[in-house]
């Protein structure tokens, strides 16, 4: 039984990204636009690919559950799928969770500099351009904990 388990998530692993793709086909349809049936189902493979690891999943489910979930708990949750994706390397996700942390958001993200600027820095690495421009204004003006830099300052201008 836990031989079939660990085999039925290998498999599932390995087809995350064909389930994302098709959750994002049928989230982009053009087609029955206004139907609760296709965006039902688009959001249930946007979440079985993101609870099987897929990184773009976790971003695009995170995104759509934080930024246009109904309720807190959803938007609690879309904040974790994105934080899930920032650690795996997505430079959007990393990117909104820069935002988060700076920001706050309810009980389960509390504000933390540290943890901002360490998000925005990854995003800005991968040339996101507001975290770039994000980082340029902290050093700059002395932001998220740090002193004015004007060098760091500098390094982050010429990428905007």
């Amino acid at each position: 039984m836990m031989e079939e388990r660990k085999s039925m998530r290998l498999l599932m692993r390995a087809l995350s990204p064909l389930v994302f793709w098709l959750a994002y086909g049928i989230f982009r349809m053009r087609w029955l636009k206004s139907s609760r049936r296709r965006h039902r189902l688009a959001m249930e493979l946007f979440r079985l690919a993101a609870d099987h690891g897929h990184c773009r999943a976790l971003s695009v489910y995170g995104h759509l559950l934080h930024f246009r979930g109904d309720g807190i708990a959803n938007r609690i949750q879309g904040a974790i799928y994105l934080q899930q994706a920032a650690d795996k390397g997505d430079s959007k996700a990393c990117y909104q969770m820069g935002r988060i942390f700076e920001q706050g958001f309810e009980h389960h993200f509390p504000p933390d500099l540290a943890k901002s600027l360490h998000y925005y820095r990854l995003a800005a690495e991968q040339q996101h351009p507001l975290a770039v421009r994000r980082l340029a204004d902290v050093y700059r003006k002395g932001e998220l904990g740090q002193s004015a830099d004007p060098h760091a300052a500098k390094r982050w201008e010429p990428s905007l």
